[in-house]
């Protein structure tokens, strides 16, 4: 019925212009996975975000992001959920052998009940629609955090239960468990979190990326005393420099810097790093229409494969 090969896919909502932690902690690792699909959740997004302007602004950042942190839209299908019409049939159809019990126990939902939130039926049925999103392209594995893996449990749940009614229709999915990837610490050396404060911008202009840096929170350690290779620095300093720059780095903490000087050289490495990728997001934001174009050419490619699946499920239900 299909072929054998794995085929990957994930998703992303678009909350904004990434920081250095989501570079490290999502998008590269999620890149150098080599995703068959990776698309822009705008319909999901729709559970909390209520202003048009806002919507199509947080898509176009997202997407004109991932294209500048090295996304292969040659190798990977990149496009917009809402771009993809099947996925909504897909949705309509298998909600019809979906337990309300099996979205009762959503995390999300039990969450935002727990804490007093209006639930709206999009958060409600969000299982079902991000179930959708990945039987309808016969994925074979999808990348989940440890503590994410409730996400794909319904997508098996549904898949099964149709193919039990149905006979075999859909591709059960697996889960890929993703490589723990280290906390990337913020300012502050708590974790990296727009909602503490503490981000690094990922695309910001050099003079406001040194300002970032010099506001890390060091100690009043002097600069003859040995300082410990476990602070923030040094933590970041690793994620952009070299491995020889870095063992270099780890023998001057070792017998004594200033914390002036590994925040100067904290931000020499990084705007290395960083600067083609912000000359390329700055050209995607300007050029959007080549992003579009672009993310249309995905959501074509994904329809294709969507819409062969759509078929199969009509037929199974007998419509």
């Amino acid at each position: 019925m299909k072929d054998t090969k794995r085929t990957i896919l994930t998703g992303v909502k678009p909350t904004g212009i990434p920081h250095v932690g989501n570079l490290f902690g999502a998008i590269r690792p999620a890149i150098e996975l080599g995703a068959d699909y990776l698309f822009i959740a705008d319909y999901h997004a729709l559970t909390t975000v209520k202003d048009a302007k806002t919507m199509r602004g947080l898509v176009k950042e997202l997407a004109c992001a991932w294209l500048a942190c090295g996304l292969d839209p040659k190798r990977t299908v990149f496009y917009k959920q809402s771009d993809v019409s099947e996925i909504f049939e897909i949705f309509t159809i298998v909600q019809n052998i979906t337990p309300k019990g099996e979205l009762d126990r959503s995390h999300a939902y039990k969450a935002a009940m727990d804490e007093g939130q209006s639930i709206n039926m999009g958060l409600y049925n969000y299982p079902i629609l991000m179930s959708a999103d990945i039987l309808a392209f016969d994925t074979t594995h999808v990348p989940v955090g440890k503590d994410q893996e409730q996400h794909l449990e319904n997508a098996k749940h549904i898949a099964r239960a149709f193919n039990a009614i149905y006979g075999q229709t859909f591709t059960v999915p697996e889960s890929l468990i993703e490589k723990s990837v280290a906390t990337i610490p913020g300012l502050d050396g708590r974790k990296m979190s727009k909602s503490y404060g503490n981000q690094i911008p990922l695309f910001a202009p050099a003079n406001e990326l040194k300002k970032h840096i010099m506001r890390i929170t060091t100690d009043s350690s002097l600069p003859s005393e040995p300082k410990p290779t476990d602070h923030v620095l040094f933590q970041l300093y690793s994620l952009f420099a070299t491995k020889q720059e870095t063992d270099t780095m780890a023998k001057r903490f070792l017998v004594g810097i200033g914390w002036g000087d590994v925040k100067k050289e904290l931000y020499e490495v990084a705007n290395r790093e960083l600067t083609p990728m912000r000359e390329k997001f700055d050209y995607y934001m300007a050029n959007y229409a080549e992003v579009e174009k672009i993310l249309s050419e995905g959501a074509g490619r994904a329809r294709k494969k969507a819409q062969a699946t759509l078929e199969r499920v009509k037929i199974a239900v007998g419509i």
